[in-house]
């Protein structure tokens, strides 16, 4: 049994708790104001796109992966939330990675976590579309792989304690995963399991709060996702060794290493030939030996099997795991993005009613038009996170993006009304 302890006294284990951001939009296509079908999506250029990342990350990680799980006989473990866009995708253009991933949950070493079907940041603007886009991904990750998620991911670890209270009043989920922010730390560690601040109608005592949290340790996380390949770093070339020291050095401050990146850093944001395969392949090994018998890899299911909260995690401002302000600026905030989505949702109704009324795509169409990237190419921030942005978005400028997606909703318009 592992050794349970207060934070005054703590573990003495590291486990690394691996999660995996798996996505894909629906790009659209370049749409005019004299386009007047109702065909948004480039699917022609999606098809490349996962082609190319199934090529380079999806294929070759998850069977690493794999190779991993069955060599360490499941004491490796990962968790994985897909979005449902590319869960779509996948079943298009890629079946085989969508195999590999069934193979994954086979070996019960895998854990697949719950978020909007749509990668969608419809919380903030619908409750009720949000509660519909996390069904449809409930029931889209227990029909593939035979899971129920316990453990809910909002999209791009978008959080605030509303969110919290909603997705407590649901039932279905245990914990939330989100940013380890330093500004709401305050100088704590973010290798604990905490809790939300209380609300009405629950008891004060921590460990019966609806919902538990588990942090991003945004510093290790990006030391893989951003610094492994840059040669000015004071610490390249990262060694799986010298990562495993760096895991083990939690102990005494902490007793999860919440590792969160994109899946895509994985032969894609960080190439095969930068060695990061390697890395991968090294480090399970490494992390048992730093310290013998006393570090591990365990799923969020199981880091909340092990530990109670230590306090209290109340973030009254939205935060999310992008750019260096960790919040929703990468999304929300400019008179583009702010245009664009009060647009989108000003259609809400009357989608759903053309739906009901017998247009059997609409509703899905504005769904794929709600995922968070169709925002995130808005963005006009070109300051510390500018060359980020401009390596995801397909336009030459955020103008371009909010034109073409206004061009998108108004042919949605004509369709709602006519």
């Amino acid at each position: 049994m592992r050794e349970r302890r207060s934070p005054y006294h703590p573990t003495v284990m590291a486990s690394v708790c691996f999660y995996f951001q798996v996505h894909q939009p629906f790009r659209l296509r370049r749409y005019s104001v004299f386009d007047s079908d109702p065909f948004y999506f480039d699917n022609d250029a999606n098809a490349e796109i996962m082609r190319k990342v199934a090529d380079k990350c999806y294929r070759p990680a998850t069977m690493k992966i794999l190779d991993l799980v069955r060599r360490h006989e499941g004491r490796f473990r990962v968790s994985y939330a897909i979005s449902g866009t590319c869960l779509e995708q996948f079943e298009l253009w890629a079946p085989d990675v969508l195999d590999m991933f069934k193979e994954l949950a086979d070996t019960g070493a895998c854990e697949f976590i719950g978020e909007t079907s749509h990668h969608s940041p419809c919380f903030i603007f619908s409750k009720e579309e949000f509660d519909h886009q996390v069904d449809l991904h409930r029931a889209k990750i227990k029909e593939l792989f035979g899971q129920v998620p316990t453990v809910f991911r909002n999209t791009e670890l978008m959080y605030h304690d509303d969110l919290a209270w909603h997705i407590g009043n649901r039932g279905e989920y245990r914990a939330i995963l989100c940013e380890g922010v330093d500004r709401i730390l305050k100088g704590r560690s973010p290798n604990y399991v905490y809790a939300p601040p209380q609300f009405a109608g629950h008891p004060q005592d921590l460990a019966a709060r609806p919902v538990h949290l588990l942090l991003k340790n945004y510093s290790l996380s990006d030391d893989i996702a951003f610094r492994f390949s840059n040669r000015g770093w004071a610490e390249w070339p990262l060694t799986a060794e010298k990562f495993a020291k760096w895991v083990n050095d939690i102990n005494g401050d902490g007793y999860t290493c919440n590792l969160f990146m994109d899946y895509e850093t994985l032969g894609e944001h960080q190439w095969a030939d930068t060695g990061i395969f390697e890395f991968l392949d090294a480090l399970p090994a490494m992390i048992y030996d730093v310290n013998p018998g006393q570090n591990d890899f365990l799923t969020p299911s199981q880091v909340l099997d092990c530990h109670q909260p230590v306090g209290e995690y109340a973030v009254p401002n939205w935060i999310s795991w992008a750019d260096t302000e960790r919040d929703l600026s990468a999304w929300l905030g400019n008179p583009l993005q702010d245009n664009a989505v009060e647009e989108l949702y000003s259609l809400r109704d009357a989608v759903y009613a053309k739906h009901e009324a017998g247009d059997p795509w609409i509703l899905e169409d504005w769904r794929k038009l709600s995922t968070s990237d169709h925002l995130y190419y808005m963005c006009t921030k070109y300051w510390a996170d500018g060359d980020v942005h401009k390596y995801f978005s397909p336009y030459d400028s955020p103008y371009d993006a909010y034109i073409n997606f206004m061009n998108v909703l108004d042919n949605m318009k004509h369709r709602v009304d006519a």
